[in-house]
């Protein structure tokens, strides 16, 4: 008995001095209104523009976490700064126990205070809430290890249609595309990122893992990872969006598996977005860590309890389309998605062979609260990548680590067509994001039967791209609702279709799918209208007829 109340007089000596790892969340944001008044001292021109186009107002949420309470905190003797996020408006420190504890009552602008080991949290919240068991394995890049001419990636890119996307000239031109990862060595060296880096579209990057602007250093995952969208190498190979910008950002710590890492996502999602990033690429997923007091459960997986997920919603509510790897526990006894795959607004990707067929290792789904993920899937066993030292096309590794970023080039490249869709869309008091992942979800191959490890299947962008069309295309009058065009799809003509417009007070106007006007006819004398000499392709129609008017998708075969 003595032996045994000496263990645990021990054991609670060594939890009250032991470091662990917090997020102090902050009551309010005493400048907002100096912010919010002036957003360019938080968000680039380009990010403001990117939240007018979708209707995104600027909230409290973009507002930096206060100056004078952070370094109030970061001055404390007895604890860390590590990290901070403004989108939860939370400071992560350690620290001993009690010592953190005591911050509530020093500082009357603390909220609250929640340890990424749950025990500790005062709601009694036990990391054993879930009769599921946490994960006792590192799965730490979601990767197992060992008209273009496509080369080596024709398949990757073929099996989702995305070569449909390139031929209509969509090929992430205008697109900035953030890579969030483990490392980037040799990516400005490498021939095969000299076309991106000699059409400087590699726009910078940080190495928040490091706390420097050397990003082209540390774990070869990002390299590969993105090679998958940027790589080219003449008939040998192509990413799935050439023409893309780029920024690279380092928040995972390679040797060490650590809380600190979720919030150092949040922190480069944070700047992506106020850079004006498009889309972010996560091939990274968290569910155990190297202090198993901080490793999530299956219950954890509902979209809402992981801090680096409730940052991933945030992301996706400024604007940004954010894509995640699914993650490789197919084939394990642990067999599910990690955080933050999990998040609702998360595009979720899993992986089949090249064969179409789904890898064994390709994480499941549902989330926790009984949510479809992944949604999607792309090759991911043995697709065509970069080698990060001789730099040749290689098929040696896979993951779901690959198929995320093959797809998040595609969703650039769909993305690409915004600025013709927004010019004509009704739908400006809803996210257009969520229209275009709408279309890329039905259109994949099991969309009306969805399975745990394949969720909607594999899509196909050739029908996403149309779908996403027609579901932004905007009728201004309930009079010219009734108007409509025949033959459509065509190969030379088509005739408007409608009696209600007459035939000197109109005008047509034909867009390509980057929003190029290559027709236009003011005042024409028929209803049929000559297309023989466009190509092939998907056209925005827009007929308008005083102060009314309305736009059609038109194929032309």
């Amino acid at each position: 008995m003595k032996k045994l109340l000496l263990f645990l007089f021990l054991a609670a000596i060594f939890q009250t001095h032991s470091q662990e790892d917090a997020w102090v969340f902050l009551k309010d944001k005493p400048d907002k209104a100096t912010f919010i008044n002036n957003p360019i001292k938080m968000l680039s021109q380009r990010a403001l523009d990117r939240r007018s186009k979708l209707a995104i107002p600027i909230d409290l949420t973009d507002v930096p976490v206060d100056e004078t309470y952070y370094n109030l905190i970061k001055n404390e003797e007895n604890v860390i700064v590590l990290a901070k996020s403004k989108w939860l408006n939370a400071i992560h420190i350690q620290g001993e126990v009690n010592d953190i504890n005591d911050l509530l009552t020093t500082y009357s602008f603390i909220d609250y205070i929640e340890f990424a080991n749950k025990s500790l949290n005062k709601s009694g919240e036990s990391i054993a809430k879930s009769k599921k068991k946490s994960p006792n394995y590192h799965n730490k890049f979601n990767q197992t290890l060992k008209d273009y001419n496509y080369g080596e990636a024709d398949n990757q890119i073929k099996m989702l249609k995305g070569d449909y996307l390139h031929a209509q000239g969509l090929t992430g031109v205008n697109q900035i595309i953030a890579i969030i990862d483990a490392g980037f060595p040799n990516v400005n060296t490498l021939d095969a990122f000299q076309r991106i880096r000699d059409n400087n579209q590699i726009l910078g990057g940080y190495n928040f893992a490091d706390r420097n602007t050397n990003f082209y250093t540390r774990n070869s995952h990002g390299t590969h990872v993105l090679s998958s969208i940027a790589g080219y190498l003449e008939n040998e190979f192509v990413g799935t969006a050439p023409d893309a910008k780029f920024y690279l950002f380092i928040s995972e710590i390679a040797e060490t598996e650590t809380i600190l890492e979720e919030t150092l996502w949040v922190e480069a999602a944070e700047r992506a977005d106020s850079l004006g990033v498009d889309v972010i690429n996560t091939s990274l997923g968290y569910t155990t860590y190297d202090n198993p007091n901080h490793s999530h459960t299956y219950a954890d997986l509902d979209g809402k309890t992981t801090f680096i997920t409730r940052g991933a919603e945030i992301g996706a509510s400024r604007g940004m389309l954010l894509v995640n790897s699914a993650g490789n526990s197919g084939s394990r006894s642990w067999k599910y998605i990690g955080a933050p795959a999990d998040a609702p607004s998360v595009i979720t990707v899993g992986a089949v062979n090249a064969s179409g067929e789904i890898a064994a290792f390709s994480s499941f789904g549902p989330t926790s609260d009984g949510r479809i993920k992944p949604e999607i899937l792309g090759q991911g066993q043995n697709p065509a990548l970069i080698n990060y030292i001789s730099g040749a096309v290689t098929k040696s590794s896979s993951g779901t680590s690959f198929s995320s970023p093959i797809m998040a080039g595609l969703i650039a490249c769909l993305n690409q067509n915004e600025s013709g869709l927004l010019k004509t869309s009704s739908k400006t008091s809803d996210n257009l994001n969520n229209y275009l992942k709408k279309a890329v979800f039905e259109s994949a191959d099991k969309y009306n039967n969805p399975l745990d490890q394949h969720g909607y299947g594999i899509p196909n962008f050739e029908v996403a791209l149309n779908s996403y069309i027609g579901s932004t295309t905007k009728v201004y009058d309930s009079t010219f609702s009734k108007l409509t065009i025949y033959p459509n799809p065509t190969t030379e003509l088509f005739t408007i279709s409608s009696d209600i417009i007459t035939l000197n007070k109109f005008k047509i106007e034909i867009f390509n799918i980057l929003g190029k006007k290559v027709l236009e006819k003011v005042n024409p004398n028929t209803r049929k209208v000559d297309i023989s000499f466009l190509e092939s392709g998907v056209y925005m129609l827009k007929i308008s007829n005083e102060n009314q008017h309305k736009t059609l998708k038109l194929i032309k075969k």
